[in-house]
């Protein structure tokens, strides 16, 4: 099954056996793609005796660790065919990953989560403010994983402006003249979650004891990149929700699951409060003792799956995330699939969502 056959269908309108269909099709297709054109991922294959006419679920096909990416090259095309290369986040110190894409992994990444996040904006395009500097997009041939976000995002936007200047303090004036041009129209906001909260919230905070309020009632938000420092604070998801709505009326806020691993494959939190696998990704939970399939509401060690790397073999990667899958086709906000919940990171895993690498400076 092609890529371009699965971006017809719509992102969580398949359920369980259908999608299962489909993704073992095309995940069996790419274990062989890139075992044909990836030196390295081949030798990993046949290190473990992997044989292709065993596999009858995309469950039973093969898992890199993240932590590969960290430590090897994994291409799948020539380096001439590379057109941009992307880095996950890191504390100064730690190795970061790199994701080598041409130019169709790219677009096709591009193409899904245009699809993914539409579901939850619409269509249209709408002015954006992106809670962070302009700064940091700056190297366009290596994407850092903030980079990449916002610059992922920003296809959203009609008008963008970013809320934050290169020293992370609020553009106060910016933002005034920005929301008084757009007044009454819908405004897409997007950033990571402890900046949110640490440079627009507690700013708009303060503001707001001097006197000076910002109407956000018409905004939508979409923040991730991990929740480990606010959580160390006693603010989850609810408090955060709230503390936001207080301050600037935000009512619609969405935090999404994603890494640089899997570009594209973003996992949007629904109005339930649950992230949601599409059509072109998947997670399945692996029992930490055995790397067996844990059941629904049994709490594991994350494995993502991917229908877009071409040019990388990163279709199937465990992560260094715990979380559990809380059901399948029977969310409360009609969506299709599986949603599901991240704990946090592993015990003695590194610090990785952008929003947790900056944290670790605070």
């Amino acid at each position: 099954m092609t890529f371009e056959e699965i971006l017809e269908k719509p992102p969580y309108s398949l359920c369980k056996e259908e999608k299962e269909k489909l993704l073992t099709s095309r995940l069996t297709e790419l274990t062989k793609l890139h075992r044909e054109k990836c030196p390295e991922y081949r030798r990993i294959l046949d290190a473990i005796g992997f044989d292709a006419t065993d596999v009858r679920t995309y469950t039973q096909l093969p898992f890199l660790p993240v932590s590969m990416f960290k430590e090897h090259d994994l291409r799948s095309v020539p380096k001439e065919e590379v057109v941009k290369t992307m880095t996950s986040s890191g504390t100064t110190g730690q190795a970061v990953s790199k994701i080598y894409l041409d130019k169709a992994t790219s677009t096709n990444q591009q193409k899904a989560m245009v699809k993914i996040v539409s579901e939850f904006t619409g269509s249209g395009r709408m002015p954006m403010i992106v809670i962070d500097c302009p700064g940091v997009i700056k190297n366009r041939a290596m994407f850092s994983a903030r980079g990449a976000g916002i610059l992922g995002f920003s296809i959203f936007g009609a008008k963008k402006i970013y809320a934050l200047n290169d020293e992370m303090q609020l553009d106060v004036e910016a933002l005034k003249e920005f929301l008084e041009k757009y007044k009454g129209q819908r405004i897409l906001l997007f950033g990571f979650t402890f900046m949110i909260w640490q440079h627009f919230y507690k700013e708009l905070l303060r503001l707001r004891e001097d006197g000076i309020r910002f109407d956000l009632s018409n905004g939508i938000l979409i923040h991730g990149g991990g929740w480990k420092k606010l959580t160390s604070e006693a603010v989850g998801r609810d408090e955060f929700h709230k503390r936001l709505e207080d301050v600037c009326g935000l009512k619609q806020i969405h935090d999404y699951y994603g890494m640089v691993e899997q570009t594209g494959c973003i996992y949007m939190e629904c109005e339930c409060g649950h992230l949601h696998a599409s059509v072109f990704s998947d997670v399945i939970i692996r029992r930490g003792l055995d790397f067996s399939v844990a059941g629904i509401g049994e709490t594991g060690i994350v494995q993502v799956v991917s229908t877009i790397p071409e040019s990388y073999p990163g279709h199937s990667l465990l992560t260094e995330d715990e979380g559990v899958i809380l059901g399948e086709d029977d969310c409360p906000c009609g969506r299709k699939g599986k949603y599901f919940k991240i704990n946090g990171r592993l015990k003695n895993a590194e610090i990785r969502g952008c929003s947790d690498t900056y944290a670790s400076k605070f």
